[in-house]
């Protein structure tokens, strides 16, 4: 089934607390903590104080979104963020592809990454904690065809990868690209931006790509968490009404 949430650091100048307070307003499920502002890669003390926080209201924590980036260890040390994703008690982490998109990598990077995701899905594993790839630009995972090589490659049974529509795709190139990482989708982050502009736009008037999306996502057979990730104006408000556009379709996904 689809479980609705939000990643928190769509909301970065909001405390933790008001993130949850929000997200029991809106009624969703689940929270995608950060780990640039709200967790800190390594803070174990606040990662166990917001997953109280989140728990004791009845919230789910749905992942950490970490800002490690796979091949260079100098932007965790992933242990810190596997020391806080466990504080958490997250069942996996987000990590970044690389810091290049796969036009300028080379098959040394290529493999660089590739060494590196095996060696931090093997840690996370430790913890029974999934590693899960954002789906972005200027990353190994830049595109369909560049997002399943890169899974196929690494073929570690602890990687996985999120889902989110490139900016300036035709829904049918979004309908492939979930359909290429299908094996290994964890999650979908959901927001609605012009595709030329990249102006933040109301989710409902995205509603029928994004019902189609989900109705794709459905069919894997496993719970997957549905993200809302950016919202106009940065706009608790227009939250609110995403998050009801939002529950209307994960439900209408599942008749």
């Amino acid at each position: 089934m689809l479980i609705p949430g939000l990643v928190s650091i769509t909301f970065r100048t909001l405390s933790p607390q008001e993130i949850v307070d929000l997200v029991v307003r809106a009624q969703l499920t689940g929270i995608e903590w950060g780990g640039d502002v709200h967790v800190p890669h390594g803070e174990e003390s606040i990662a166990r104080s917001v997953r109280s926080m989140t728990e004791d209201v009845g919230l789910r924590v749905a992942a950490y979104g970490s800002y490690y980036r796979v091949g260079h260890p100098e932007t965790g040390p992933f242990e810190a963020v596997l020391s806080s994703a466990a504080a958490l008690g997250a069942p996996r982490i987000r990590v970044w592809p690389g810091t290049q998109g796969t036009d300028s990598a080379d098959d040394a990077y290529f493999a660089q990454v590739v060494e590196d995701s095996r060696r931090i899905a093997d840690l996370a594993a430790a913890e029974e904690i999934d590693v899960v790839y954002e789906f972005h630009r200027n990353t190994l995972t830049d595109t369909n065809a560049a997002a399943r090589r890169l899974l196929e490659a690494v073929d570690h049974a602890n990687v996985r990868s999120y889902w989110q529509p490139p900016r300036g795709y035709s829904v049918e190139d979004n309908l492939a690209g979930i359909d290429a990482v299908f094996p290994w989708l964890a999650g979908v982050h959901v927001f609605n931006w012009h595709g030329t502009t990249y102006e933040r736009l109301p989710l409902a008037d995205a509603a029928e790509d994004w019902t189609q999306y989900l109705s794709k996502t459905k069919t894997t057979g496993h719970d997957l968490y549905a993200l809302i990730e950016f919202v106009r104006g940065d706009a608790p408000e227009q939250f609110l009404d995403d998050a009801a556009a939002l529950k209307r379709w994960a439900v209408d996904a599942e008749m």
